[in-house]
């Protein structure tokens, strides 16, 4: 058998053994990693490692060629390119460690049931002429539309997911919602729960005692409002839940126009479009070579639209500044 020993890069530094061993060989299996690592095959710089290990700068990793069943192995997503193109017109940023997208609402992030056209499937699009295939970073609902991060390279990724998990990155959310919050400002801690159902999973808010919820903090900001109803609000999610934002304003008795689900009294309004109105508007993120990025997305058509007919004003078409420090 075949020993591979290969010495970790900058680019690769503290990314999880297990995900660089899929990036070099994409057919290998979790419980194929396990078993090496658990049987000392594995190893970095000559000790015994967990699949979980986090890699590090000039450390060598040994690891022997296994053979995988041709039948079992992953079959190469097949690439859209008329979704390929589209991805690359999205781009408003971008440098060595990172894509920032403008994702329109409709189109869906990963996977998943009778999804076949996603962004995580065309990622490959975006490679160019690098050795590492870019990654998503954090997930944004198949109708919001906005900004979607997309890392260049392993190290990147590990350092924008840090980020995420921190209260170090900044995330501003617009929404146009069919009733106007009481009060004008304020902040939702209300703990989140999925819950499957025969027709499919539901997010619905907790109790703060039940072990199996998550905690999810919200702050918001009426920033206008027209005919005692509508209203345009800002939304600073300190947690990134599933649907957190959908479900924090349903509970506060001002769902999103356009949310068919969680928006049980007026989901669709004569003269508006019936596309859900959130908006992932700003970013505000350590970058991972250093200093700042703070990136802004322009409206969705559809958003735009009922912007205009509300008289509310529509911001610069896009932002991306890049500080130093």
């Amino acid at each position: 058998m075949k020993i591979l020993h290969i010495s970790i890069l900058k680019e690769d530094g503290d990314v999880r053994l297990d995900r660089w061993i899929k990036r070099q060989h994409p057919n290998i299996t979790q419980g194929m990693i396990q078993k090496l690592c658990r049987t000392g095959q594995i190893r970095v710089d000559g000790k015994r490692v967990q699949a979980a290990t986090h890699l590090k700068e000039g450390e060598i990793v040994r690891f022997p060629m296994v053979e995988v069943d041709p039948v079992k192995a992953k079959q190469p997503q097949q690439i859209d390119p008329k979704l390929a193109k589209q991805l690359k017109e999205w781009i408003i940023y971008q440098d060595d460690d990172l894509f920032v997208i403008n994702k329109p609402s409709g189109i869906a992030v990963q996977g998943g049931s009778n999804v076949t056209n996603h962004i995580d499937g065309i990622l490959e699009s975006l490679q160019f002429d690098s050795k590492y295939r870019p990654s998503l970073v954090h997930r944004l609902d198949k109708d919001t539309s906005g900004l979607l991060l997309i890392a260049r390279h392993p190290a990147a990724a590990a350092k924008l997911a840090a980020a995420f998990r921190s209260r170090d990155m900044k995330k501003v959310y617009w929404a146009i919602t069919t009733r106007r919050p009481s009060p004008l400002s304020g902040r939702i801690d209300l703990p989140l729960l999925k819950v499957e159902y025969q027709n499919g999973s539901h997010i619905e808010a907790a109790d703060a005692k039940n072990k199996e919820a998550q905690r999810a903090i919200t702050e918001y900001e009426v920033k206008d409002f027209a005919a005692r109803k509508l209203a345009l609000v800002e939304l600073y999610p300190l947690t990134g839940r599933m649907h957190q934002l959908r479900v924090h304003c349903a509970e506060m008795k001002a769902p999103i126009l356009g949310d068919k689900k969680y928006n049980k009294e007026m989901p669709v309004m004569d003269g508006f479009s019936q596309k859900l109105h959130l908006h992932a508007r700003q970013l505000d993120m350590p970058h991972p070579s250093g200093g700042r990025l703070l990136v802004e997305a322009p409206l969705p058509p559809h958003m735009k639209e009922t912007f205009e007919h509300l008289g509310f004003a529509i911001p610069s078409e896009k932002t991306a500044v890049r500080t130093k420090k």
